[in-house]
């Protein structure tokens, strides 16, 4: 492990539901889950059902203490958090962090609502970890460890979301999920997170001919992921949040049209490591 290394690997790219099947071997099934190394340091963001697996590589990897961050709170990207093996260890510690129900819901009062009767049998009080929450408000500047710098956001996304930029080493990392995008308009607030990011993760659960059927869901294209790169002068743009339905022939198809129009794109699938 070199003291500078910065990688992102992806635990779960689909959006709403999981999903398993021979259509969906390639890029995987499972819902929002992303872990980020900075140096000696292990960030994860969301908690969809990628959180499981994500949770057993940490346990067998030996990291005892990292930082989770929420973009938000809907059922894909949180249904993972009670079956994370790290969470019921007592040696583990766990830094969680949101800001989306900033003035409405502190981090801690969301995690045991995610973990209670009758929705879950058993309350976060069985969980043996130390759990350390921290609220924070869009737009904050975040350091949660040395050298490590996250610049936040608000994102178009029914009930709140925040987009993170993650600065490390002279090298920058833009998660943009969930937006919805507005036609003709590119969203200053994306656009100052994707500023010349070495890698873009962003919100293409739909293309543009279906834009018009899901206005007001919360989500974006591949193309409108395209524009936003271009203008912020990101190089490289990997297509997250899959529709549930989005089949590997589809997906396929669509990163090949994406990578034809900037290439620096491709589609995130599970178990995929990007070196930055």
């Amino acid at each position: 492990m070199s003291s500078d290394e910065f990688w992102v690997r992806f635990w779960g790219t689909r959006g709403s539901v999981p999903v398993s099947g021979r259509e969906f071997l390639r890029y995987g099934g499972n819902t929002a889950c992303i872990e980020v190394r900075c140096g000696p340091h292990t960030l994860i963001f969301d908690a969809g059902s990628g959180f499981r697996p994500a949770g057993r590589s940490l346990v067998e990897r030996g990291i005892e203490d990292f930082d989770v961050f929420f973009t938000h709170c809907h059922y894909d990207h949180i249904l993972g958090l009670p079956f994370f093996a790290p969470l019921y260890k007592p040696n583990f510690h766990v830094s969680v962090w949101s800001g989306h129900l900033a003035g409405i819901m502190t981090t801690r009062e969301m995690l045991k609502a995610f973990m209670q009767p009758p929705w879950f049998p058993v309350p976060l009080d069985i969980c043996r970890a130390n759990i350390t929450c921290n609220d924070f408000r869009a737009n904050d500047v975040l350091t949660p460890r040395e050298g490590v710098t996250i610049r936040t956001g608000i994102l178009n996304h029914p009930g709140n979301c925040v987009g993170y930029r993650i600065e490390w080493a002279g090298r920058v990392v833009a998660l943009v999920s969930d937006t919805e995008h507005v036609a003709g308009i590119l969203d200053p607030n994306v656009l100052s997170l994707m500023s010349n990011a070495d890698l873009v993760i962003y919100d293409a659960n739909f293309v543009e001919d279906e834009m018009e059927c899901y206005r007001g869901w919360g989500h974006s294209t591949w193309q409108q992921g395209i524009k936003l790169c271009e203008a912020a002068g990101a190089r490289r743009l990997a297509l997250f949040h899959h529709d549930k339905g989005r089949t590997d022939a589809q997906l396929a198809v669509i990163e090949r049209n994406a990578s034809k129009r900037f290439s620096g794109a491709f589609a995130a699938r599970d178990d995929l490591v990007v070196e930055i």
